[in-house]
């Protein structure tokens, strides 16, 4: 193979390995997750609050993040048990205690302007017969729904908007719960040394093509 030939194939190369290391970026959809306290780990809720029905003992949690689709739902933060979030709240006869963990979710999940309120755990007591939807109505009003029976807003946060699509890329993730790196994009280390390879590759490209010519 010529010099301007190999070097030619290096250009190509070095390109096609800096194009694959910026991912495309994703769409998400910013809204409020329903989980479910299982032990010691959160599940993902397989009913909507207004028609799951907790039992007394139970913790429910709600998460607000950007995500694609419930597999790459943001889990609510935090470890707190029954134990915990209703210690101070006695047993009532003929109620229910549910637990809730309500994570208003990281700066780079909120809308535009909007600053989220401090994660924070509640003991709802209500009728042994009561839904989630009421049990969280009980401890977080104002709540807010769309035409569709969807829960846009917990204690008023988001002010408005409801599961909009949004650009998920920079937003936190489930594999950054706390708000940090989320590992979506290629970092300035990985593009700087993409670049380098493409402008020495290139450098041998007209090297060879100025030897050729000569």
């Amino acid at each position: 193979m010529s010099g301007v030939r190999r070097a030619a194939l290096l250009v190509v190369t070095a390109l096609a390995v800096l194009v694959a290391a910026v991912p495309a970026q994703a769409a998400g959809y910013r809204y409020w997750s329903f989980w479910e306290r299982d032990g010691a780990r959160w599940t993902y809720a397989t009913q909507g609050p207004a028609t799951a029905r907790p039992g007394d003992g139970a913790v429910e949690g709600y998460r607000f993040a950007v995500s694609e689709d419930s597999g790459d739902a943001s889990r609510p933060r935090g470890t707190a048990d029954f134990g915990t979030i209703c210690a101070d709240t006695a047993a009532v006869r003929g109620k229910k205690r549910v637990g809730l963990v309500i994570d208003f979710g990281t700066a780079a999940d909120a809308p535009s302007a909007q600053r989220p309120p401090v994660r924070r755990t509640a003991c709802s007591v209500v009728a042994e017969d009561a839904t989630a939807a009421e049990a969280l109505a009980a401890v977080a009003r104002p709540l807010r729904y769309d035409t569709n029976a969807l829960l846009c807003a917990i204690g008023g946060y988001p002010a408005k908007g409801c599961g909009e699509k949004v650009a998920a890329a920079g937003t936190s993730r489930g594999g950054a719960p706390d708000g940090g790196p989320s590992g979506n994009g290629p970092s300035v280390g990985l593009l700087a040394g993409a670049g380098v390879v493409v402008a020495v590759a290139a450098g041998a490209f007209w090297q060879a093509r100025r030897r050729k010519d000569a």
